[in-house]
């Protein structure tokens, strides 16, 4: 069993938290590889639903999707329903046919503010992506290319106004730190007092939250 099955079969065992769902979040900066590690955790929550929060943002406003987010999502999932989301579709620059997202036991939120004050109380845990700023934002540009430099300034400005006004990391369940083979994690500043633990391929420790 490596360090995500172990991560995965403690998700399994929270108590639901947003009707019959344990919403489970993925923060972190752009960049920090929050949407690889939310594929490869899904693949062992026997392919969970991923609500990728770039389907949200658009060009015009990357972080003001709450309240469609409380509406086309939290609201049918608390009701045990399939919700139905609308996502933003980034080179016609407008929004595409309704996507379905399942009740399933375990649902995962990945993107940037998914961990946000107004998300809290639906979340059954925060996981955060535990790589600074700068490196997570010289990560992603090498990936999109100088084609999409400027939307990065604009971004990465954006990105740290939020985090300043309505962090998360400060509020994460357990942080997670990409190694070069698989993930270790450790009890997060909002986790219960105790001793804080890593796990890795090589300790088979219980997640410490």
């Amino acid at each position: 069993m490596n360090d995500l099955s172990l991560l995965a079969a403690r998700l399994r065992t929270l108590a639901p938290s947003c009707g019959p769902v344990r919403l489970i979040a993925v923060d972190g900066h752009a960049g920090s590889g929050k949407s690889t590690f939310a594929s490869r955790l899904a693949a062992l929550l026997d392919d969970a639903p991923v609500l990728h929060l770039d389907d949200l943002a658009t060009h015009e406003s990357f972080f003001t999707w709450v309240d469609r987010l409380r509406e086309q999502v939290i609201g049918p999932l608390s009701r045990g329903e399939c919700a139905h989301y609308e996502p933003y579709d980034w080179t016609a620059r407008t929004f595409a046919a309704p996507r379905s997202l399942e009740p399933a036991p375990v649902v995962l939120i990945e993107g940037v503010g998914a961990g946000r004050r107004a998300l809290r109380p639906h979340l059954a845990r925060l996981l955060w992506m535990d790589l600074a700023a700068a490196e997570s934002w010289e990560r992603g540009r090498r990936r999109d290319g100088p084609a999409l430099s400027v939307f990065w300034d604009g971004w990465t400005a954006a990105e740290a106004e939020h985090f300043s006004a309505d962090p998360s990391r400060s509020h994460a369940d357990a942080l997670v730190r990409q190694l070069p083979m698989g993930y270790e994690w450790l009890k997060g500043p909002d986790a219960a007092a105790g001793v804080n633990h890593s796990v890795t391929e090589r300790d088979h420790i219980v997640p410490p939250f």
